[in-house]
């Protein structure tokens, strides 16, 4: 099964989880002991307290990093290429552990020693990685439509919505075609339309424009804005600055794996509307 978006068997908590979207004040709270759905208009769905990574190799990849994401933030995470931004995804979904710090990712704290929800976790969330993580024996709808799958959507039904989705990526004439067959920049954008087909309530995405013309990048990022206004979260790691500058999103600013800057997002103005000066 693909590790990269590697759901639970719990449908129940998916629909509930869903039902963020719809109202992005109700999310999940966990304490250690249990969890519980409650309502707050303040409480972070991502913590990140005192956070550091060290590879064997005694490469520092992350270095005290404190962060806070709220509720139906668009946050880019941005930076050169080695900074860390991927390691920081890798970590928010735990598919890298810190060497010490604490996450806390919708209540769950994800980097505590006897942590066993990471099916639980990744079902909250949508997840564009720069390797893709296709299925190579699948068709490109079949792909996007796995997604569904195993959720719990009857087959149509998902490749339906794989249909819809893969058309909002511009691929809707290669959706019956071998994800071998497809380039860098289309397998792009098949694993963009399978993180996001799930409607989930939070995306990480990770440098998910990289393999993308100018306009094709405008266009994915004109399906993120849309998601973004329906009260989807979304932490978004980018190395250009141009993109970064075009949108009125919080910029979290990385270099050598520290936090050395930030700019506020401005939640009354029109993602997109007004360049930065």
């Amino acid at each position: 099964m693909n590790q990269g978006y590697h759901p639970c068997q719990d449908f129940e908590l998916l629909k509930k989880l869903q039902l963020q979207i719809i109202n992005p004040l109700i999310f999940l709270k966990k304490k250690r002991t249990r969890v519980s759905f409650v309502s707050t208009m303040n409480e972070a769905i991502i913590e990140m307290d005192h956070v550091s990574k060290t590879y064997p190799s005694r490469i520092s990849a992350l270095s005290d990093i404190n962060l806070e994401v709220q509720p139906g933030e668009f946050t880019f995470i941005a930076g050169p290429s080695g900074s860390g931004k991927s390691t920081l995804l890798r970590v928010l979904c735990r598919a890298e552990r810190p060497t010490s710090g604490e996450v806390v990712v919708y209540g769950m704290h994800i980097t505590d020693p006897g942590f066993k929800k990471i099916y639980q976790l990744r079902r909250a969330m949508g997840i564009v990685s720069q390797d893709f993580k296709l299925l190579r024996d699948r068709t490109v709808n079949e792909n996007v439509a796995f997604a569904l799958e195993v959720t719990g959507h009857p087959r149509k039904e998902a490749k339906r919505k794989a249909s819809d989705m893969l058309s909002r990526v511009g691929l809707e004439e290669r959706e019956q075609d071998s994800i071998l067959a497809l380039s860098a920049g289309e397998q792009q954008r098949v694993a963009i339309a399978r993180a996001l087909v799930n409607s989930p309530p939070l995306i990480l995405a990770d440098e998910p424009t990289g393999n993308l013309d100018a306009k094709m990048t405008l266009d994915i990022m004109g399906t993120f804005t849309d998601l973004h206004q329906k009260g989807t979260t979304i932490v978004f790691a980018t190395q250009f600055t141009g993109l970064v500058k075009r949108y009125s999103y919080r910029v979290i600013r990385i270099s050598n794996g520290q936090i050395f800057n930030e700019r506020k997002g401005d939640m009354t103005q029109v993602p997109g509307g007004k360049p930065e000066e």
